[in-house]
């Protein structure tokens, strides 16, 4: 009955997360705040009433006592006393969802006395009841506050849990910006703290491997050998990572970097070697999930790599673009044509691909970027990047790296937006053009009737600029009522020709599947799936 209450509460707990951090937050502070209080006030109760003399333990040598009585016992009793720290390893998930004073304090002030105060207390009652060591916690508490405390230990229960699952959703979001995760829907919950964010298909995962081990394990004792193992590992690599930070940020002296060294990992390689006593004892898990997220980023990672610069250096150039148009058995139709692509620079090969086996094109082509940025808003003026290219006499063609998030103006299409901030850019282009020339007509002196036959010719140079911008807006409204068209490409990346049988695994069936399970551009914008072209080509890698 337990496990499935537990089964219960994480679903309830997982279905929560859409409301975001700050929603869930607020509910969960005051509980928080109650229950370090509770569990502070009841240790100084205890520690008055049962032997305030334990403070004595406090000195050293008694844990060297400890080693010489117990040996390996003791160290092997390593492995549960890590679980009395479990927990801090998450302020790495909350510094992106509070200010670093905020945690300073709340730390200092609040969690680390009240642990102190609830660690002596237990100490003090367990020498007055050796019997209970078992169960110390729940033995230790008033009669009178007892069940008041099981319900605030459930809920703080539920709040560790918390943390833990905005942690991932962060470490997720910071590993799809340096391209080392598949594409996931990210949901800003906080316009306020960028940092804030849901993740739904990984919340779903998460609440099924969380379903899984409970279901699976049954047991506190297997869970914790599991979590201890996790602890231990994440500050042995963030103590590494600080020996780096101290070396070539800090630029601290040698000396105190060895000192730290050798003081802080003797310590946590001794816990280390502790944990991985209990590896066959459900220890086992953490490192089988690390294994299993590590192998899809460095695959994903790596292919993700080898395509994009296949892309960049099989990309056309405008040369090549205006040989394609130039072209006799090239067909021009009215409407507008939108081409999606992760190519920041340049033209993806996909069009001359698209050009050789479809040889017509409709009046305006834009060549839209996917960009993907990690914060809750872009503005629409910073949204789109527009750049000309030529020709402009047989067809207008555009670039455009459009930089997104998932959170979408349902007021306005992409569609619709990405016409109109087109035009704009063309209004835009003839007046920065016409304050250039201004300047360079400012810049010289002339003189007599020289300078009026210039002027006049400037004049009329400038109503012939801009009957043509007039001209090229017309010609993309034109297009954009005749149809619009979105061409999304579809590549099917394959090992090439003498790769080796670990390169045909990595490309050929560990990348194609996790691709074909993802999420696809076209759900990224919303485009219309009636007007929708996926041209397929094959990338040998």
């Amino acid at each position: 009955m337990i496990v499935w209450i537990s089964v219960a509460i994480l679903v309830c707990l997982f279905m929560l997360q859409r409301l975001g951090t700050d929603k869930i937050g607020y509910s969960f502070a005051p509980i928080i705040c109650i229950w370090f209080a509770f569990i502070g006030g009841i240790g100084v109760f205890n520690y008055i009433k049962f032997d305030p003399t334990v403070v004595k333990a406090l000195n050293p040598l008694y844990i060297l006592k400890y080693f010489r009585r117990n040996k390996k016992e003791a160290w092997i009793s390593l492995g549960g006393t890590v679980l009395a720290i479990t927990g801090t390893e998450a302020l790495f998930a909350d510094v992106g969802h509070f200010t670093v004073p905020s945690i300073q304090i709340s730390m200092c002030s609040v969690t680390y006395p009240a642990l102190i105060f609830a660690y002596t207390g237990q100490a003090a009652y367990l020498r007055k009841h050796n019997e209970h060591v078992s169960e110390t916690f729940f033995k230790s508490i008033p009669d009178s506050l007892y069940w008041p405390m099981f319900v605030l230990a459930v809920l703080a229960a539920i709040i560790a849990s918390q943390a833990m699952i905005s942690g991932t959703f962060s470490i997720i979001q910071q590993s799809l910006s340096l391209g080392c995760f598949p594409r996931v829907k990210i949901v800003h919950t906080s316009a306020k703290y960028k940092g804030q964010v849901y993740i739904p298909e990984i919340n779903y995962l998460l609440m099924l491997a969380c379903v899984g081990v409970t279901l699976g394990f049954r047991s506190t004792a297997r869970i914790g050998n599991a979590y201890g193992i996790a602890v231990v590992f994440v500050m042995i690599l963030t103590s590494s990572f600080l020996v780096l930070i101290m070396n070539m940020i800090w630029k601290t002296p040698i000396l105190f970097v060895i000192s730290y060294v050798f003081v802080i990992g003797s310590v946590e390689l001794l816990y280390l070697s502790s944990v991985l006593y209990k590896f066959d004892q459900g220890g086992y898990l953490p490192l089988a999930f690390a294994a299993v997220l590590m192998s899809i980023m460095y695959v994903w990672n790596n292919v993700y790599r080898r395509k994009y610069y296949y892309e960049l250096e099989h990309k056309i150039s405008q040369d090549k673009l205006k040989e394609v148009i130039n072209d006799t058995n090239f067909c021009q139709i009215p409407g507008l044509a939108i081409f999606y692509s992760e190519l920041v620079q340049g033209i993806p090969p996909i069009f001359k691909h698209y050009i050789a086996n479809v040889p017509a094109l409709q009046s305006v082509l834009i060549f839209v970027s996917i960009k993907s940025l990690p914060i809750s808003k872009v503005s629409v003026e910073e949204r789109f990047l527009f750049r000309q290219m030529e020709p402009k006499d047989q067809l207008n063609v555009f670039l455009c790296v459009v930089r997104y998030t998932d959170v979408r103006n349902e007021q306005e299409t992409f569609e619709t937006m990405l016409i109109e901030k087109l035009m704009e850019f063309i209004r835009d282009e003839f007046w920065f053009s016409q304050r250039e020339n201004s300047a360079e007509q400012n810049g010289e002196t002339l003189e007599g009737e020289s300078e009026n036959k210039d002027h006049v010719k400037a004049q009329v140079d400038e109503e012939r600029r801009l009957e043509a911008v007039d001209r090229e807006i017309e010609a993309v409204e034109k297009a954009w009522r005749a149809g619009v068209v979105h061409l999304i490409g579809e590549n099917e990346v394959v090992a090439g020709k003498g790769a080796g049988i670990g390169k045909r695994i990595l490309i050929d069936y560990a990348y194609n599947f996790l691709k074909r399970n993802l999420r696809q551009s076209d759900k990224v914008f919303d485009i219309p799936h009636k007007r929708m072209l996926k041209v397929g080509m094959t990338y040998e890698l």
